[in-house]
């Protein structure tokens, strides 16, 4: 590989959204994704400011931000009074409830970042003649945007690699050494060689099995076909399944190894997931994971989407009449509309952060889907990341089990075992551990 064009440090369209991050009252590093998901509650008011003033676009998408307005290249912070002065005050307190500026700060940065991403994007195109187009970086997890390149068809292909980040440079750098600096042959495919992301740690049936023994956790053992029809009827009931198999997925998105999973037909599920399990912010959506060889039914993306990198719209066979009740509602408001018959996972712009599930790369998942839309005609689920707000996603079967006791999952599924937390020992507060909130 060789580069052919690049802007340079301290020009960067990651720290730009991350300047945003801090400024809405979002953790660095960690926060970006809750701009994206607040984006769609605002409107684009500041986009001419930030234009106008903080980084300057070329046509061909190439970019030089204006440093008077940020700190992060010789300072502790990301941003600087000037900053503060453009928007209209101070960065939002973390404390302080999300108010109406902060959605449109959020719309505004989301819009800029898109035109950069995709402006780029043509330039490449038209200057290598290469149809397909692979991404790596934070903005490479802005899955909003990478669902408007998809839209746009200005490549054949896309590929994001499913760790696109810091966990991503990390494996990148051992690649390189791997191949370029220690010689070893590299193997070019044209599938996709990651497996379904399902590359970390294991804990197989033995070896959960002694722990529920030492910890004394009434659990019932089930053939694969028995837990993929109790489970499908649990979460049709309305129940909240913590679902902990396998291998664990390599990368930020939890892919139905290390899931949350919920019924997307409940209108209750996105605030329950929420406010009660997740102990996160209300206006967070959800994301779908949706059986492959269905996706086009109930989505518009076009393409699969196995890694939840990409966004897709809601298909208007889906949605439901809202009869003007979204009308001049601004903010949080816009959650009482119910905009489908899917609405835990339907966003208020109709989007969705879609996972396409396979029966080659998770055949026990794919079949659980399979069976909960026998039952319901829905081939969708509520998947999130199985741990709550400020924890990383759960690894090993203690960590699995203490998630599923200090938080309101009602069943956990892990290998062959189901518990039901109405018949655990012990009181949430047994099991609560306090984490820096991201």
């Amino acid at each position: 590989l060789k580069a052919e064009w690049e802007i340079r440090f301290p020009h960067s369209l990651g720290l730009l959204y991350s300047a945003f991050t801090y400024f809405t009252g979002f953790k660095v590093n960690s926060g970006e994704y809750k701009l994206m998901g607040l984006a769609p509650y605002g409107e684009p008011l500041y986009v001419n400011q930030i234009k106008d003033h903080l980084i300057d676009i070329k046509d061909d998408g190439t970019f030089r931000l204006n440093l008077d307005y940020f700190d992060f290249a010789t300072g502790l912070k990301m941003t600087n009074r000037r900053f503060n002065q453009l928007f209209g005050g101070p960065e939002r307190n973390t404390d302080n409830p999300v108010t109406v500026r902060e959605m449109d700060i959020a719309r505004s940065i989301q819009q800029v970042t898109e035109e950069v991403v995709l402006k780029l994007a043509r330039t490449i195109r038209r200057e290598t003649g290469i149809p397909n187009l692979c991404m790596a970086g934070g903005v490479a997890l802005n899955c909003v945007a990478n669902g408007k390149l998809v839209d746009e068809k200005i490549f054949d292909g896309l590929w994001v690699q499913p760790a696109a980040g810091d966990a991503g440079g990390a494996l990148g750098a051992a690649l390189c050494a791997w191949h370029q600096h220690l010689g070893n042959d590299r193997s070019v495919s044209t599938g996709d060689k990651m497996r379904g992301s399902y590359l970390g740690p294991e804990y197989g049936p033995a070896e959960i099995e002694d722990f529920l023994s030492t910890k004394g956790a009434p659990a019932q053992r089930l053939s694969d076909s028995e837990l993929v029809e109790k489970v499908a009827a649990l979460l049709a009931d309305g129940n909240v399944v913590g679902w902990y198999q396998g291998r664990m997925e390599y990368g930020p998105r939890a892919l139905g190894n290390r899931s949350i999973l919920g019924d997307a037909r409940s209108p209750e599920m996105q605030t329950t997931m929420n406010l009660k399990i997740k102990f996160r912010e209300s206006f967070r959506p959800f994301a779908p994971a949706v059986l492959a060889e269905k996706s086009s039914q109930v989505f518009t993306l076009g393409v699969e989407s196995p890694y939840m990198l990409l966004v897709g719209q809601v298909g208007e066979n889906w949605r439901k009449a809202t009869n003007g009740s979204e009308k001049g509602k601004r903010g949080l408001d816009q959650l009482k509309v119910q905009r489908s018959e899917i609405p835990a996972i339907t966003h208020v712009d109709y989007s969705a952060r879609v996972q396409t599930v396979h029966s080659e790369t998770n055949p026990l998942f794919h079949q659980l889907l399979q069976r909960f839309e026998e039952k319901t005609r829905t081939p969708v689920l509520v998947n999130t990341s199985f741990n709550v707000r400020g924890e990383p996603i759960v690894c090993r079967p203690e960590e699995a089990y203490n998630c599923f006791m200090q938080t309101n999952i009602d069943y956990l599924v892990m290998g062959p075992y189901l518990l039901a937390k109405t018949e655990q020992a012990g009181r949430r507060e047994d099991f609560a551990r306090q984490f820096e909130l991201d």
